[in-house]
């Protein structure tokens, strides 16, 4: 019903919007804008739909082998106390446990492509356990916004971009990213534990969490004591070598447990074609939303009037300018990337508002479109509160990273 009601406000706002400018305003192009941008943003879901494929079909595939050869039993053990806290309607050892572990640990390492099969995969799986075929479960849920929460420890791409855009030192929005995420899922985590009377005071949950906390403080403790220009070479060879190593892991252990390892990649591989083409609709209905919402210009009337209030209230608004990219970023990853690019473009990556629009890409995740894609993989159409805890994420993520930039940056 959430993705109903926010389908609908975004092309009401933007035809409200659109009639005003073109009465009041005078505004002859911004219906014509509306119009190509739902055929480009139709076109741009296909071709990810499209681009997805290869991906899914890939990772699928390898996850089939992991499957069969028993490396996700080896997760589930590793991880089930925790997951049995968190996800107290799985079965112990469910095969769900380990797919969700990967596509975090996959997250974290800023893995995107190949966080997105794994996440799909999860889905599936704790949808064969969810009573009710319609309805997202509790599971599903916690899961959704832990993945939408986005932590990440080594944000490679924003990195890549800002070495692109001619940035001094690429990696300096490392640490401020890692904790803006990291505060974006403990928010998550909590939200959702609260409406699912979870006891986060439990000593399992506690001890999981702590030793979390206690990676995170190291990594950045390691990464705080490397040259500025060594932390993206670091990070990228340690990111490619955790992920080739998982593929050959999966296929050791498959193989000494003398299964057919490429049989098992070539069934896992068809879910992933058949994945793809089921969620072209779901894909296509939320990017064309928000096209339209995007082209009507109310992102930018929306801007401009925080600009206008942090100065009635005295408030300094230089963060204002970097703003798009997180109000975009829970809409569409794309899209924020976009405007993390223009920022950079317009005001130089080495300034406030381009380190501030970085760390703002990198402190969530792309809420609306993961619960389009995640939840319309397995045909669920009852989301729950699953936006709500999402968004109260994001919420935490962005005020996090506008306040740590502010802290490193200004």
């Amino acid at each position: 019903m959430a993705l109903n009601y926010l389908f609908i406000f975004f092309f009401l706002i933007a035809f409200v919007v659109g009639l005003i400018k073109l009465i009041f305003w005078g505004d002859m192009d911004v219906f014509p804008a509306m119009i190509d941008s739902t055929f480009s943003m139709a076109k741009t879901g296909f071709d990810i739909s499209l681009g997805l494929t290869g991906v899914l079909t890939l990772w699928l595939g390898i996850m089939k082998i992991g499957e069969n050869g028993g490396i996700v039993r080896v997760f589930s053990r590793l991880i089930g106390p925790f997951f049995n806290k968190l996800f107290p309607e799985l079965p112990k050892s469910h095969p769900a446990h380990g797919s969700i572990m990967m596509n975090l640990a996959a997250n974290m390492l800023g893995l995107d492509n190949a966080a997105t099969p794994l996440g799909l995969k999860a889905m599936k799986e704790m949808q064969e356990a969810n009573p009710d075929k319609d309805k997202a479960s509790n599971a599903q849920i916690m899961f959704l916004v832990l993945n939408t929460s986005g932590l990440t420890i080594i944000p490679i791409s924003i990195m890549v971009y800002r070495a692109q855009l001619g940035a001094a030192n690429p990696s300096d929005i490392f640490i401020p990213i890692l904790l803006a995420t990291y505060f974006s899922t403990i928010a998550g985590l909590i939200s959702v534990s609260v409406v699912q009377k979870i006891k986060l005071w439990d000593r399992t949950i506690l001890a999981y969490l702590g030793g979390l906390t206690a990676i995170i403080v190291g990594i950045i403790t390691y990464f705080s004591s490397l040259e500025k220009e060594q932390i993206t070479t670091v990070s990228t060879v340690v990111s490619n070598v955790f992920l080739f190593g998982i593929i050959i892991a999966f296929i050791l252990l498959a193989a000494k447990n003398k299964v057919n390892v490429y049989e098992s990649f070539i069934d896992g591989a068809k879910e992933g074609f058949n994945i793809a083409v089921k969620i072209i609709p779901y894909l296509i209905a939320i990017l064309v939303a928000i096209g339209v919402f995007r082209a009507s210009g109310t992102m930018d009337l929306f801007v401009e009037g925080m600009r206008r209030l942090c100065v009635l209230l005295s408030v300094d608004p230089d963060f204002v300018e970097a703003l798009p990219t997180a109000m975009m970023k829970p809409l569409s990853g794309s899209g924020a990337r976009g405007m993390m690019v223009d920022a950079m473009t317009t005001h130089g990556a080495d300034s406030f508002v381009g380190r501030l629009a970085s760390t703002l890409q990198g402190a969530t995740d792309t809420t609306f479109y993961i619960i389009a894609v995640y939840f319309g993989a397995v045909g669920i159409k009852n989301t729950r509160y699953a936006v709500t805890c999402g968004l109260i994420a994001d919420l935490a993520g962005i005020i996090a990273a506008i306040l740590i930039a502010y802290l490193f940056f200004h």
